[in-house]
């Protein structure tokens, strides 16, 4: 089969190479992929991010999250047979959607939204994922709380400021001006242009954060976070707690705990807790967000659509930061 590929770590380009099909597991469907989007855990993965947490092996074929076709089922599937249109998030050590075919548990994956093109469809899964388990799971947000949510017009922050709304919260988000008109039609209910303005500046005593830019951006949303409230953080780095909950054993638990010490020292000077979040695949939870999908209170927002043959170009935009909304590579 036909797959976009690395053979390292580091700012390497895509090659398109043949690999051999996925071997089906009893649990498992295979799936024709029509289409995959880009997301920032497909840099860091390249760079040798996260090997920390996951090694993966080469090579190594990039891309996490799909839309497309069943055309086999392992002898134990219940849920679902061939034909069925779906869509998901690879396990994480099972990745690779920028090709033609993969396999993934039965449990990962949810019937495509009717409504939703292939491309469409490819957009959600990833950010869907994160942004609910983030404010649904980690924050657990109530209805009329404050959440802020960094870089709204991007691919996370485009879903996350619509999940947000149909859970009732009030929105603030960081844009720039080429994205004010975007994350205000979404819902955004306080923008704040992070080029002329300082959030931690403007906002106070907001309920909790929902951070997708790690760093000193991270560090300083703890100013506006009330006594109480949290932090979760899909771009910062993994704390002592991660570490323990992830079972990433003794050393790399007390390398962690090391390089979050900051963040630590910031949580017991505000009182705010930090969460740093590594998101699961969930058929169920899919099957959730498919649920506001069809009664219109999310939809996708899609930059650009690329041939799979231009998947590296693909990348570098979206590596570029200028990408309004998601970046699709269409496959079939």
């Amino acid at each position: 089969m036909k797959a976009m590929t690395i053979s390292k770590y580091g700012q390497v380009p895509l090659e398109q190479t043949e690999q051999p099909p996925p071997d089906v597991r009893p649990h498992d469907v295979l799936v024709e992929i029509h289409a995959a989007s880009i997301n920032p855990v497909d840099f860091k993965i390249r760079d040798g991010d996260v090997k920390l947490l996951i090694p993966y092996q080469f090579p190594l074929i990039l891309g996490n999250d799909f839309a497309g076709v069943i055309v086999e089922v392992g002898h134990a599937v219940k849920q679902f047979q061939v034909g069925d249109a779906v869509y998901g998030r690879a396990e994480k050590n099972r990745i690779g959607t920028f090709a033609e075919y993969i396999t993934i548990d039965e449990q990962m994956v949810a019937l495509k939204p009717a409504a939703l093109s292939f491309e469409e469809a490819a957009s959600i899964p990833l950010v869907g994922l994160t942004s609910y388990q983030a404010l649904h799971d980690v924050l657990q947000a109530t209805p009329g709380q404050k959440i802020l949510i960094q870089a709204g017009a991007g691919g996370v922050g485009t879903f996350a400021i619509q999940l947000a709304k149909a859970m009732g919260l009030y929105v603030a988000t960081t844009a720039s001006p080429a994205g004010h008109d975007l994350v205000a039609s979404l819902g955004a209910d306080e923008i704040i242009d992070y080029r002329t303005e300082a959030f931690d500046e403007v906002l106070h005593d907001y309920d909790g954060v929902y951070d997708t830019i790690g760093g000193e951006t991270l560090r300083r949303s703890f100013k506006i976070v009330r006594p109480g409230g949290q932090i979760v953080s899909i771009s910062g780095l993994p704390n002592g707690r991660f570490g323990k909950s992830y079972r990433s054993g003794f050393l790399k638990t007390n390398l962690f705990r090391l390089l979050t010490l900051r963040e630590t020292l910031l949580e017991r000077k505000h009182r705010v807790r930090y969460t740093f979040l590594f998101m699961r695949p969930s058929g169920r939870q899919l099957e959730h967000i498919t649920e506001w999908i069809e009664t219109g209170q999310i939809k996708p927002v899609i930059d650009r659509i690329y041939p799979f043959e231009e998947a590296q170009a693909a990348l570098e935009y979206s590596e570029s930061g200028r990408a309004k909304g998601k970046v699709i590579l269409k496959i079939k």
